[in-house]
């Protein structure tokens, strides 16, 4: 099926960790160390701009409180606030010193993921590979490891009836599935979609995953967006002429589908032409589960 795009909003350096929130697409822009909201119509506005902070990838606790990876914060999940100050949510640095990609499930759990990896250190050959782990933060305030040996963790989401967690993993072409415990723990590992490379991911009301099938990392050859099946099977495909690094479902009715695009240079990410972009579909089938919209 083909499917019909829109050009929201460009001139970004690269967006990532998107959110559908308050009626609007929130997302962190790298390179630009902001956090943007942007509505239906393309107004922007930049909601944090601080260069120390660097915000990294966001979600929100039950009770609207903002959660932030932020990377002049190494090894710290930040809270935001009533007054809008940062306050440390959760001391991860025993764990990882670095952190990438959270969720917050419907219970308040919190799963980050994260690594000792220099990404951009190892694209240049001065930094060997690292596997990274996956932290759970439990409403109550513990901390525990719930998972190791991933390849490189992106994109993670949780099932509308909070069973499974779905975790990108890039450098194992995957996407990974675990049984959530009654506790938080994760249990019974397994591949959920094979022969993908993925990036940021989100669940639909059908139970499809959309994500990138991006050569992350090995060339810029495949750049679709993809709506995938469990087991594999492509349902629906939008070609970009960019790598996509996040989706999002989100609108009134959770049926936009927000893609964010860019071109990914991986020994200079910053460096170049603003080339990203927040890209707009109309999906088959609404958001579902977490991270909420």
């Amino acid at each position: 099926m083909t499917i019909d795009t829109h050009v929201l909003l460009a001139d970004l350096v690269i967006g990532e960790s998107p959110r559908w929130h308050d009626g609007r697409l929130w997302f962190c822009h790298w390179g630009a160390d902001e956090i943007v909201a942007v509505d239906a119509d393309g107004k922007a506005e930049v909601l944090l701009a601080d260069h120390d902070l660097g915000p990294h990838s966001i979600d929100w606790l039950p009770d609207g409180r903002m959660l932030l990876v932020a990377k002049g914060r190494p090894g710290l999940l930040l809270r935001r606030e009533p007054d809008g100050s940062f306050v440390t949510h959760a001391d991860l640095r025993g764990l990882a010193a670095g952190w990438n990609e959270l969720v917050v499930d419907g219970r308040g759990n919190v799963y980050v993921n994260g690594s000792d990896f220099d990404l951009i250190g190892f694209f240049a050959g001065t930094a060997e590979f690292v596997p990274g782990v996956i932290a759970l933060v439990t409403p109550d305030g513990e901390v525990r490891q719930v998972a190791d040996g991933i390849r490189f963790g992106n994109g993670m989401a949780v099932t509308p009836d909070g069973r499974t967690l779905i975790l990108a993993d890039s450098f194992a072409n995957a996407l990974v599935a675990f049984d959530i415990e009654a506790g938080g723990g994760l249990t019974g590992r397994r591949v959920w979609a094979a022969d993908l490379t993925p990036d940021g991911i989100c669940i639909d009301a059908d139970g499809a995953v959309w994500t990138s099938s991006a050569s992350f990392g090995r060339g810029e050859d495949d750049k679709d967006a993809v709506r995938v099946a469990q087991g594999g099977e492509i349902l629906d495909r939008i070609p970009l002429d960019r790598s996509a690094f996040a989706l999002m479902l989100g609108g009134d009715d959770g049926r936009t589908l927000f893609v964010m695009e860019a071109v990914w240079d991986h020994l200079d990410p910053w460096g170049g032409p603003r080339t990203g972009q927040v890209r707009t579909a109309r999906a088959p089938s609404a958001g579902a589960g977490w991270p909420a919209r």
